[in-house]
């Protein structure tokens, strides 16, 4: 309905034409007829351009043109470079042929030599010995009494108390001794040593397989007969 401005309700809404209806009007199409995926044979179709592969050219790259790292900067060659100053360098010369030293260096043939040296040899570092003072031995302590001789081994009355007595050790007392005790040992014996008259037996039973007899001569083997003629059967085998 036309409201109070004059405008319809299709205009208020802001739409150029009324939606169509999806039921109303539309004739039925059987699902078993119906092509599938019909939008994709009628029409242009979305087809992508491919890959872009890096070439010379600037279509392998996202940026229209090639942006320089270095745009704008002057180009330097260390070699002209090094040669315009050596020709700078040059140019400082007062004459026409560099300096010469009239000589060249002398170099020293040895170690302790001072040969090619401008003031020579120091006296500080000679090798020969200063002149000492002769040694005096100092002379010795007053001794109240002399020094005993000896160092203790072998020689009496050098220990703070009194000497040890010496006492004499048989060399072989342990052995004399033990032949004593073993002859009053074999003395006290009445026989000779006690012994069963009974047949020793083993923690286990004997064996009841084993034999003591001599195992009879081996069986010779009769030779096989060789068979003359191969067996073969009247009729072959009945099929299945």
């Amino acid at each position: 309905m036309p409201s109070e401005t004059g405008k319809t309700d299709m205009e208020r809404i802001g739409l150029f034409s009324e939606m169509e209806y999806i039921t109303v009007g539309d004739k039925y199409v059987s699902p078993f007829n119906r092509p599938f995926n019909e939008a994709a044979s009628k029409n242009k179709q979305m087809l992508p351009g491919g890959n872009k592969e890096k070439s010379a050219t600037q279509a392998g790259y996202f940026d229209p043109v090639f942006g320089r790292i270095f745009e704008g900067e002057s180009y330097l060659n260390p070699v002209q470079l090094r040669r315009r100053y050596r020709m700078a360098e040059a140019k400082k010369n007062l004459g026409d042929k560099p300096f010469l030293p009239s000589s060249g260096d002398k170099f020293p043939c040895g170690i302790g030599t001072y040969y090619g040296t401008i003031g020579g040899p120091y006296p500080y570092f000679s090798v020969q010995t200063k002149d000492k003072v002769p040694y005096v031995q100092p002379g010795k302590n007053l001794y109240t009494n002399p020094g005993k001789k000896g160092t203790g081994y072998g020689y009496p009355n050098l220990t703070i108390g009194k000497q040890y007595p010496h006492s004499v050790e048989f060399y072989d007392v342990g052995k004399i001794n033990f032949k004593k005790i073993s002859e009053e040992h074999h003395r006290l014996m009445k026989g000779g040593p006690f012994k069963l008259n009974l047949y020793p037996r083993e923690y286990f039973d004997m064996n009841p397989y084993h034999d003591e007899k001599p195992l009879p001569p081996l069986k010779k083997e009769r030779a096989p007969v060789p068979v003359q003629q191969p067996f073969k059967p009247s009729s072959p085998g009945k099929k299945v």
